[in-house]
């Protein structure tokens, strides 16, 4: 392969990833953003996004290459010529997986790390789960109630735990997820950053009635949240 021939396939690569990545990055994959920590999980998303397609694009740029330079001539029923290999095509089709794979794990390491941290001023709210109901109690406030109602723009931190099997705690619009076990405290924080009315889903197949083990989320204003 001349020098030619490659920069013309490097070219094609990365016009094809530009190409995709833009389809692929105009739907909204994960709906409406209602937390901080959302922000930092979309953006996640969209690099790997990034990632899949420059993958693809190598592979598909290659995979046409291949096709129409080693295509067999009109008539040619004679056996191909026996190849010993590509020491450095081997180097680099195990090197640019590697480098890609490290650099993803990496980033979500950061990202996880960051969206995990805990505030100084974060609120406490104890979540249990059992079939097929959620119950949030309030240290500060001594308030128990079957809905959750958070403030605006102040992290809270769920402290969870399950008194039968295996729940899942989540809000679509936050982007965060935790498992609820039973006889462990598990937790996960979030910052609501939008006022309005939410949905919190079991995620966990717990039974008969995990269709129906949802709770209202109300994310107010501090002042609504004290009323």
């Amino acid at each position: 392969m001349t020098r030619a021939t490659l920069l013309k396939l490097v070219a094609a690569m990365l016009a094809l990833t530009v190409v995709t990545s833009v389809i692929m990055l105009i739907p909204e994959w994960n709906g409406f953003n209602g937390s901080v920590e959302a922000d930092k999980v979309d953006t996640l998303l969209d690099v790997m996004i990034v990632l899949s397609c420059f993958v693809f694009s190598i592979v598909m740029v290659m995979l046409a290459y291949s096709v129409w330079k080693y295509r067999a001539k009109p008539g040619d029923e004679s056996d191909g010529e026996p190849i010993h290999g590509n020491t450095k095509l081997e180097i680099a089709w195990t090197l640019i997986p590697t480098i890609i794979v490290l650099f993803g794990a990496g980033y979500s390491w950061v990202i996880l790390d960051d969206i995990e941290a805990r505030e100084p001023d974060r609120m406490e709210v104890l979540v249990t789960g059992q079939q097929f109901k959620w119950t949030f109690e309030y240290p500060e406030q001594g308030i128990v109630s079957n809905e959750l109602h958070v403030p605006v723009d102040r992290q809270v931190d769920f402290r969870m735990t399950a008194l039968d099997v295996i729940h899942s705690f989540w809000v679509p619009e936050w982007r965060v997820k935790k498992d609820l076990v039973p006889g462990i405290t598990t937790s996960v924080a979030a910052t609501p950053d939008t006022e309005g009315t939410y949905s919190l889903v079991c995620t966990e197949y717990c039974g008969v009635g995990h269709p129906t083990m949802r709770a209202f989320v109300a994310v107010q204003s501090q002042e609504e949240f004290d009323q």
